[in-house]
């Protein structure tokens, strides 16, 4: 498939009311607030969207609003995650209904431990049924699962497998990713530990999905704009801006300290759903002061 993953890809956060449904109204004013800010995609029900939270009619009306406000500007990728291949396989065709979608994101399963056949045959067997580019997600850290470097490069050969995303925070990982498909012109890695962005892109990187980029989109943006302007000192120096910011995701159980730090820039996001809570007094006051520091709220 012709589908070149790239740049500073947002995965947007799910707002929610005091009563735990989806707040459509404020999610539409940060999508807006991203594309203004010159992010290059716009990726809902990922991790950091909480899509293990909503249910298929919530997703899909979800999705239906971040086609409608995207509007064409950025390629829209929706997060397709299931423990089992049919459940991945029938969200797919939910997305299939839905025209604006351009790709979609699929993490490997959570609670089972396959082995790498397994993995290779769930993602051939989705590659199959669905009619979408495909980005791979390994987040080893979340599912004590890993797609292990030598299966992603037998991967990039199925046609509609574009590209992974690994957040894993092994760099070592990453560049095995890299180094095993760089002959692969239609396959692409992209960062998913925000303090590695700059350092993925020296090495071949095609961009990120990265969560910081809900609180801080033009910064994170900028990394990737000025290393493709071939201003590696000023990308460097934005990696640098924003490394507090993602370390600071530490204090919390994710994505907590993201939907904080919308709350603190004025968005009424809300909580995420239990049983995640929200940060104390003193872990808000430290990312307040991390915000200001950054120069993201006065």
């Amino acid at each position: 498939m012709m589908f070149s993953p790239k740049g500073v890809i947002v995965p947007v956060i799910t707002p929610f009311t005091e009563d735990g449904a989806i707040n459509f109204s404020v999610y539409r004013k940060i999508i807006n607030h991203l594309l203004d800010n010159g992010v290059h995609g716009i990726f809902p029900l990922g991790t950091t969207g909480e899509f293990y939270a909503v249910s298929d009619e919530e997703a899909r009306e979800l999705l239906l609003v971040t086609v409608e406000e995207v509007n064409g500007k950025v390629p829209v990728y929706a997060g397709c995650n299931h423990i089992t291949t049919r459940g991945v396989i029938r969200f797919g065709k939910l997305c299939e209904s839905i025209k604006g979608i351009d790709a979609i994101s699929v993490l490997t399963p959570m609670f089972i431990s396959q082995t790498q056949d397994e993995l290779y045959e769930h993602y051939r067997s989705i590659a199959e049924s669905v009619d979408y580019p495909i980005v791979m997600y390994n987040n080893k850290p979340k599912t004590n699962v890993a797609i292990e470097p030598k299966t992603v490069e037998k991967l990039a050969d199925i046609p509609n497998i574009v590209g992974i995303k690994d957040s894993t925070g092994d760099f070592t990982n990453t560049l095995e990713y890299i180094r095993l498909t760089r002959d692969k012109k239609d396959f692409h890695v992209l960062l998913g530990r925000d303090t590695l962005i700059y350092a993925g892109l020296c090495h071949g990187a095609s961009g990120a999905i990265a969560s910081c980029a809900n609180v801080a989109p033009r910064l994170v943006a900028n990394i990737y704009n000025k290393y493709m302007a071939g201003d590696r000192a000023g990308s460097q120096e934005a990696q640098m801006a924003l490394n507090p910011l993602r370390i600071a995701c530490n204090m919390g159980t994710f994505p907590a300290v993201i939907k904080e730090g919308l709350v603190q820039e004025g968005f009424d996001v809300g909580k995420c759903l239990p049983p995640i809570s929200e940060l104390n007094t003193q872990q808000k006051q430290a990312l307040n002061d991390i915000l200001k520091a950054m120069e993201l709220i006065g």
